[in-house]
């Protein structure tokens, strides 16, 4: 599995600030993102899984509602959040 226990606690710990730490904000974009990356490698591979399409782009909606949100809450985490994933609008 792509996203083991392990790997989940690292993504929180890196940018929610610890492991426990899984609802702000920072944390759970990180871990869309990551989900985001894997499925789109999926896809380059097997075009025509349309349900992988689907929960990408609904990943993708989740991932620009919570980054909405965290314009509208505090615009400098929202920056760095940008800035250290490497997401653009």
């Amino acid at each position: 599995m792509y996203l083991t226990k392990e790997v989940k606690a690292e993504i929180f710990k890196k940018h929610g600030g610890e492991e426990k730490n899984t609802g702000s904000a920072e944390g759970q974009i990180a871990l869309f993102t990551h989900r985001i990356n894997h499925l789109t490698e999926h896809l380059k591979k097997n075009r025509k899984d349309f349900n992988t399409e689907r929960s990408l782009v609904k990943l993708v909606g989740k991932r620009r509602s919570l980054l909405d949100y965290l314009i509208k809450k505090d615009i400098i985490r929202y920056r760095a959040i940008i800035k250290e994933l490497g997401i653009r609008k």
